[in-house]
């Protein structure tokens, strides 16, 4: 399988523009956007908070759907025969806001310093923030989000953290909340530790599971405990997770949106004893700031994908919200057309 080609739209480097453009994000559609670019003649430099390029495509996804290999090719090629410029361990922030301390950040540059720096910017950060419930017992130890868990194990895979900074699982029991590919993976990767037991909890049916049918019965039959119909209402333990208390629903008639919303029922509250509860359900996207979002915190865009800032763009999961690889390699290409003809002074 030959490696994962950015700069698909020509062979060799063609003559410099004289413009710099500046890509906030090194995940699929950061990645995309600057093979475009170069291959448009522009200087392309890509900030990234971690230690390597390939953002969720590499520090998110097991290797069983994207090989690390293929990644790290297309990263390469970029790199060294397109001169693209990588500045990692580099986190893009708002102007005087505190961060907290990322794993591998050694350093920050504002977004404004970006502005003033280069002739255009690009915002593709994702979405790295895992959404969790309010429920009681949500401060225990061994309540983990599902992203955070993922970014660890592929972390150590990658040969950016030791083993003994990755959640122990082995011999330990799971239950991963949640139905889509992520509480799939999570759900993969603790069989892969050595869970002793691995559940999976969703409010819906398998019929209705974001992953499919096909890949829950597969975890089915590698053991993994299905229970459909169930939520989470109280996390059970002392100072960590001993157990879950689920309520067990049923599907209510289709909505103005043609979808069934789970609903509990009264008194069919039951335990399940775990050590780990890793929540699957939803991410949210993860801008540096100084940009206008919308109500669930996506960057707003207008039809060239750029942002309230004139000559900043964004493209990705940080406007669209989460999606698959595959759509925000477009996106990011998309963004890309318009900040090229928005560069040049032409039209699209």
């Amino acid at each position: 399988m030959p490696g994962m080609r950015f700069a698909f739209h020509c062979r060799k480097k063609p003559n410099p523009t004289g413009k710099k453009v500046a890509i906030v994000g090194a995940g699929p559609a950061g990645l995309s956007a600057a093979g475009y670019l170069v291959c448009r003649g522009h200087e392309v430099h890509i900030y990234d908070k971690l230690p390597e390029p390939g953002g969720l495509m590499l520090f998110g996804i097991p290797e069983f759907r994207i090989p690390i290999y293929r990644v790290r090719e297309g990263c390469a090629e970029l790199e060294n025969a397109f001169e693209v410029k990588f500045y990692p361990r580099t986190k893009v922030i708002e102007e005087e806001k505190p961060e907290e301390g990322d794993d591998f950040v050694t350093k920050t540059i504002t977004l404004s310093e970006l502005i003033e720096k280069y002739d255009a910017v690009l915002i593709a950060t994702g979405t790295w923030e895992s959404k969790l419930p309010k429920i009681p017992g949500m401060e225990l130890e061994g309540v983990l989000p599902a992203l955070g868990y993922l970014f660890r194990i592929k972390s150590a895979k990658l040969g950016h953290l030791d083993w003994s900074d990755v959640t122990p699982v082995d011999g330990k029991r799971a239950m991963v909340v949640g139905a889509g590919h992520t509480a799939v993976d999570a759900a993969m990767e603790s069989l892969l530790l050595g869970a002793e037991e691995v559940y999976m909890s969703y409010r819906r049916t398998i019929r209705e599971a974001p992953a499919g049918a096909y890949e829950i019965n597969l975890l089915r039959q590698r053991g993994v405990k299905w229970l459909e119909l169930t939520m989470p209402v109280r996390i059970i333990g002392e100072d960590r997770v001993r157990g879950v208390e689920l309520v067990k629903a049923e599907l209510s008639e289709p909505d103005e949106s043609g979808r069934r919303k789970p609903v509990p029922i009264e008194g069919s509250n039951f335990e399940v004893e775990v050590d780990y509860v890793i929540f699957a359900v939803g991410q949210r996207p993860t801008p540096p700031g100084r940009i206008a979002l919308d109500r669930w915190g996506n960057i707003l865009v207008d039809k060239r994908h750029m942002t309230s800032v004139e000559g900043v763009f964004a493209a990705g999961d940080v406007v669209t919200g989460p999606s698959k690889v595959g759509q925000a390699v477009l996106d990011g290409l998309y963004a890309a057309k318009s900040m090229h003809a928005w560069l040049m002074g032409v039209e699209e």
